[in-house]
């Protein structure tokens, strides 16, 4: 009998912890406001099939011999992003024509010759020192021993070109008067390919300081359906949008179910995943800083880093539907009333 009673009242003790638990992630979720939904549905409409797939034609082709870091196809890359935030009037945060964080030699350990990440910048019309980050590798795998070119048009042209739309979104919205309150920072990683190495360099000479940084939205492989999704192809895979800030999950959750539907897949989000997904793109050297992040990424394909991975096998439509996704999450990152919360400093969460 006393036995019994003892685990009664762990029982109870538990289920109590778990209800007030439950308590605060409810009064966390509807705390979240979103903010200026006519303006958010406005300008993601602004990210169009026709532009994603112009922009990724281009990116994509032989001409790009693949991008490869340091090699005069990423060159070429480089300057085709520069030549375009310079035409659609988007300043460098490095001021003047210098749209490069250049990167030495020395730093890839003989990987690479010297490359270079490319920058751009919105600033915040009220909380400037805040900046979200949203990128996406500019580079591949060069060309194959055959003499084959790697086009990566999935990996990463997708997340490339989706930045370029989200960008002019942005850039558009700040024209009308509309701009965002806090800084945008879109940032082309070089050398993810050869270990995130662009994204390591960023991190280690920081353009704006990282305690500045609200959350990096990293875009890698958005553009296919893996086999799991053959049959129901309205989905994305998020990746750590939980890790570090809940209030950045739930707030991913309310602008998707508010805007989109899209079936939001979280198999790769668990701890022990089988493939590390989490520690394999850009996105992870700003959560080993305690960055909040969300990688969002379509799975692996049967084109995956092969030279078969060409533009004309991406669905624009999903494309394009993702990108608008991954645009108004940061337009409410960038527009609601307060910085998200890492999980520590979040009061709903004490």
């Amino acid at each position: 009998m006393k036995t019994f009673y003892i685990l009664f009242t762990f029982t109870l003790i538990g289920t109590c912890a778990t209800t007030k638990y439950t308590t605060k992630i409810k009064n966390l979720k509807d705390s979240i406001e979103l903010a200026d939904s006519t303006l958010t549905v406005n300008y993601a409409n602004t990210i169009s099939v026709k532009e994603l797939s112009t922009h990724l034609y281009e990116f994509s082709s032989d001409d790009f011999l693949g991008r490869k870091t340091g090699e005069a196809g990423q060159k070429k890359a480089a300057q085709f992003l520069k030549s375009y935030y310079q035409k659609e009037n988007i300043k460098s945060p490095l001021g003047h024509s210098n749209y490069y964080q250049t990167i030495p030699e020395t730093f890839f350990s003989g990987k690479a010759k010297t490359s270079e990440n490319v920058l751009a910048f919105i600033k915040g019309s009220e909380k400037p020192e805040e900046i979200i980050i949203i990128s996406a590798h500019l580079d591949h795998l060069g060309v194959s021993e055959n003499g084959e070119i790697h086009n990566g048009a999935d990996d990463d042209g997708s997340g490339t070109v989706a930045i370029m739309e989200i960008a002019q979104a942005f850039n558009q919205a700040k024209k009308n008067g509309n701009g965002p309150k806090r800084s945008i920072l879109f940032l082309h990683f070089t050398a993810e390919e050869i270990g995130k190495q662009g994204s390591e360099y960023y991190t280690q000479n920081p353009i704006f300081p990282l305690e500045n940084t609200v959350a990096n939205l990293n875009i890698d492989m958005i553009g296919r359906v893996d086999d799991a999704h053959l049959n129901n192809k309205n989905y994305i895979y998020l990746i750590g949008s939980d890790r570090l800030s809940k209030e950045l999950h739930y707030t991913s959750e309310k602008v998707n179910n508010s805007y989109f539907n899209i079936n939001i897949d979280y198999r790769y989000n668990v701890e022990g995943e089988k493939n590390h997904y989490y520690t394999r793109s850009d996105h992870y050297n700003f959560a080993k800083h305690d960055i909040p992040v969300i990688f969002y990424f379509n799975g692996e394909h049967n084109d995956y880093h092969e030279v078969t991975d060409t533009p004309d096998k991406i669905d624009y439509e999903l494309l394009e539907i993702r990108t608008k996704l991954i645009f108004a999450t940061a337009w409410q990152l960038a527009n609601q009333v307060h910085r998200i919360a890492k999980d520590e400093d979040n009061e709903f969460l004490k």
